[in-house]
């Protein structure tokens, strides 16, 4: 019986510990984002005022063969312009699903949580830190 109750405990005790692993990892994305959020704060506001002037940000399709208008301005954050950040500071990934009424009526994006680093956990050479992303666009 007691091997019976070792088993219960020892079950018990990781699913406590995952539990705790997930709460320590959503308030590390937390604290992550709003450090994020603050250094795109910063890039909106001197970007406003002495450029790059924003431009029209567009949206792919999740297979990359079309392009979508949307009612964002902004910068685009990557060459590829799969992520931007718009003119109020708030951070998307433009994509979005193959459809004929995205064709003619455009998409309208949800905003997403930023990271720190764009692209982590990609393919290597994927990566780029959101710092580093938001000082190129400002160099033009």
């Amino acid at each position: 019986m007691s091997t019976i109750d070792d088993a219960a405990r020892w079950r018990d005790e990781r699913r406590a510990a995952a539990a705790a692993h997930a709460d320590a990892l959503t308030r590390k994305q937390q604290a992550e984002s709003q450090q994020a959020r603050r250094l795109i704060a910063e890039f909106v506001e001197r970007a406003l005022r002495t450029g790059p002037a924003p431009v029209e940000l567009r949206a792919r399709s999740y297979d990359g063969r079309a392009r979508y208008r949307t009612p964002l301005h902004g910068w685009y954050l990557r060459r590829d312009e799969s992520v931007a950040v718009d003119t109020a500071g708030e951070f998307y990934v433009l994509s979005a699903p193959s459809s004929l009424g995205a064709r003619l009526r455009g998409v309208t994006p949800a905003p997403s949580d930023p990271p720190l680093v764009l692209g982590a956990g990609g393919k290597d050479g994927e990566s780029l830190d959101l710092t580093q992303a938001l000082a190129r666009v400002l160099e033009g």
